[in-house]
Formats: C-alpha cells, structure tokens, sequence
C-alpha cells in the first residue's frame, strides 16, 4: 500500500511539473512576440532560424512552443520528474529576465 502511495505522489508531482512547464512555454511566447513587436532580435538561435523561416514570425514560434510541449509530455510519460524541475527553474528564470528586459526597454524609451 506504501509502495501505491509512493507512486501516486510521484506522478502527481510530474503532473504539476507538466502543468508548470506548459505555463512557462505560454509565457515564453508572450514575452516573445512583445520582443518581436519590439524590433528585438530573438536570443535564440534555434528558435530564431523558426522565426525568420517561416512566412509568419508568430507561425516558426508555434512550431517551437509546439516542439517544447512535446518534449515536456515526454518527460512527463517517462516520469522525468527531476528533469522537468530543472527545465522549470531555467525557464522561470528566463521569463524573469525577459519581464526585466522588456521594463527596462520601455522606461528608456520613455
């Protein structure tokens, strides 16, 4: 019963790992498409070969988010619980930064 137990906390945790992770990817995409709207160049370098490939900048960064996403249920069916945490925290921290980035750039365009 023990072992049962175990394995349903782990697995509820994954899931809200896989539900962070999916938040993130969203805000990621937000706090894209304000720097595009910005004139900023994308940072990454895949992600920016998606953007200027396609015919629409919006269209190569759903490719990506899309490709994220399934990379996160994969990590989520193979209970990769560690693994998303740490992909969690780089990208809180990245959004962090771009939240930063896109005030600042406002204020001194002010």
């Amino acid at each position: 019963m023990q072992d049962r137990t175990l394995i349903n906390d782990e697995r509820g945790r994954v899931n809200q790992l896989l539900v962070q992770y999916s938040y993130l990817q969203v805000l990621d995409f937000l706090t894209t498409i304000a720097f595009l709207l910005h004139g900023i160049e994308e940072g990454n370098p895949l992600v920016r070969y998606f953007v200027t490939a396609t015919a629409n900048p919006i269209g190569g960064l759903l490719m990506v988010k899309v490709l994220a996403v399934l990379l996160g249920l994969y990590c989520w069916r193979m209970g990769k619980a560690k693994l998303l945490a740490r992909i969690n925290i780089l990208f809180a921290v990245l959004m962090a930064w771009n939240l930063v980035a896109l005030i600042v750039g406002s204020v001194s365009r002010v």
